[in-house]
């Protein structure tokens, strides 16, 4: 009964703990799966940036509560983007992710603050972005390995830039210390690019020819006809017309209709004008403008921008007159598509923002509602739980007053039986009932039950009349009875038991039961097995023994 009593009082605090337990594990369970799902796209973003991003697309970022996780987020879509070309407006928080990780880890502090850079030159057209990839990538101490990030985009966009001065170091420095094959060969793609430009063909043509003997040596016949397409520019420029004849006429032989045909003999013809072969030069350009009628639009324009300059100095030879018509009508169509190309990314951007605060915005009435759903369940369930615990406590206290109306009513019947000879333990109880002060405690709560208590105990003669137990009497009793079990129950553990616990000791050597010592105590059944527990404790009596009969047989009581 008692453990029964005891789990209606801590239903209510388990139901609670159990519901916050639950949410936590959720919750725990949710920033897991995050932190699982941005390891791997983390691992794959350079080799597979489109498995990474649709990886991506299982978080939604709003969800993100963890700063950690945050910034990883943004470092891990920046760096996607990258791969595929080229950042967007969305990763302008890129920046989060650089202030995040500056003082916390260095490898993503110097990968966020370079594609941070790369952002502003990107998106922003901010030019001074690049000599922020200078000093992340001379930063004091900064181990080569971490280096080679920023430098690489340095120099891919001093490249584009034709920044040969101030980008020639860097591509140096990337070969002394980045010793990948293939980032070897692209850095010397570079280099090869950067003397071109800056007129020194004989060092572009040395690079050249090196790249082009590492592309035999490997087999590899893609790039050997890359790198050898790219010689013919090489020898035009050196002013070598022959071997640049010879190579455009082998890729013509071996290769007939190939893709950039029209190209090849766009080279064939600059070099024959170069020569002095004049009409040769006007048939191969011919020919090239018939291999570009089949090409796309937005080809044939890069196509004519090159062609046309051709054609006007071979107008100018014919007719004296310089042209520049034809130049500015490709000029005026190369601009066009640039405005055309930015214009659609633009409202790319734009319509990718529109959709993500749509979405921000609907992912916020939803948390809001899913918030409003959550705090009306957690009220129910507090309303549930507190009507619980009312009809348990109800049920508890009814369920004890019942017992102690039970003891009560065998305590009177007891006085009510006649009085015979007794001696010892029937004795004191008989002689203790006679002067608990029953009648005044069943007064105290005038329930119609306890009014025909109160007239059953009427008809019994005592000599109390009506006033609270007098300890001091029962514990006399107790001393004759027991040859002074109290006074050396008193003097041994007076400092240790408190009055309570003396009393239900006595009452438990003068055979009360727990629900008597109840009633007597006006106390709850439960509280009196907790006192015991107490007396167990305090006096070390083992659990499975009686603790009157331990107190009997100690040498002390």
């Amino acid at each position: 009964m008692v453990t029964k009593k005891l789990s209606y009082r801590f239903t209510l605090p388990l139901i609670f703990v159990a519901f916050i337990v639950s949410i936590f594990g959720v919750s725990c369970s949710h920033t897991q799966r995050q932190s699982k799902i941005l390891s791997d796209a983390e691992r794959i973003a350079y080799d597979y940036p489109d498995s990474a991003l649709s990886m991506l697309d299982l978080i939604e970022p709003s969800e993100l509560s963890a700063d950690s996780l945050k910034a990883r987020y943004y470092l891990i879509k920046a760096s996607i983007h990258d791969t595929q070309g080229h950042l967007r407006l969305s990763d302008s928080l890129i920046r989060y992710s650089a202030d995040y990780y500056r003082d916390k880890d260095l490898n993503r502090a110097v990968r966020s603050a370079a594609l941070s850079a790369l952002y502003d030159y990107w998106v922003i057209g901010d030019r001074n972005a690049i000599l922020q990839l200078d000093s992340l990538a001379n930063m004091t101490n900064l181990p080569d390995s971490l280096a080679i990030f920023p430098l690489r985009k340095r120099a891919y966009w001093g490249t584009k830039l034709f920044d040969e001065d101030g980008n020639r170091p860097v591509i140096k420095r990337l070969i002394s210390i980045d010793r990948d094959s293939a980032s070897q060969e692209l850095y010397k793609y570079w280099l090869y690019i950067d003397y071109l430009f800056e007129g020194r063909n004989d060092s572009s043509l040395i690079i050249l020819n090196e790249l082009i003997d590492e592309a035999v040596s490997s087999k590899s016949s893609t790039k050997q006809f890359s790198y050898e397409y790219e010689k013919m520019g090489a020898l035009e420029e050196l002013g070598h017309y022959d071997e640049c004849l010879e190579l455009a006429d082998k890729f013509l032989e071996k290769a007939p209709g190939n893709s950039i045909e029209h190209y090849i003999h766009l080279w064939k013809s600059l070099a024959l004008f170069n020569r002095g072969d004049r009409a040769r030069a006007i048939n191969e350009l011919g020919k090239a403008d018939s291999c570009a009628a089949s090409i796309s639009e937005a080809e044939k324009g890069y196509y004519n921008s090159f062609a046309y300059v051709l054609n006007t100095v071979f107008d100018f030879g014919k007719t004296g007159r310089l042209r520049l018509f034809p130049i500015a009508k490709i000029n005026n169509q190369q601009k066009d598509n640039l405005f055309r190309t930015q214009y659609l990314q633009q409202e790319s951007e734009q319509n990718a923002l529109i959709s993500e605060n749509r979405r921000l915005s609907l992912k916020a009435k939803s948390e809001r509602q899913t918030a409003a759903i959550i705090i009306i369940i957690l009220v129910e369930l507090l309303i549930t739980g507190l009507s619980l615990w009312y009809a348990l406590n109800r049920r508890r206290k009814s369920i004890e007053a019942e017992e102690q109306a039970e003891a009560l009513s065998k305590m009177v019947e007891e006085l009510k039986t006649p009085a015979s000879p007794a001696v010892g333990q029937d004795s004191l109880r008989r002689t203790m009932l006679q002067q608990l002060g029953i009648i005044k405690m069943v007064a105290e709560t005038p329930t119609e039950q306890n009014r025909e208590m109160l007239r059953k105990i009427s008809s019994i003669d005592s000599d109390t009349k009506g006033a609270l137990v007098n300890w001091g009497n029962v514990f006399e009793i107790i001393d004759n009875l027991y040859s002074g079990f109290y006074t050396s129950l008193h003097d041994c553990y007076g400092n240790v038991l408190s009055d309570k616990e003396e009393q239900i000791i006595v009452l438990m050597l003068a055979g009360f039961s727990t629900k008597e010592i109840s009633v007597i105590t006006s106390q709850t059944t439960a509280t009196i097995y907790v006192r015991k527990s107490s007396v167990r404790k305090k006096l070390g009596v083992p659990e499975k023994e009686d603790i009157v009969a331990f107190l009997r047989q100690s040498a002390t009581v």
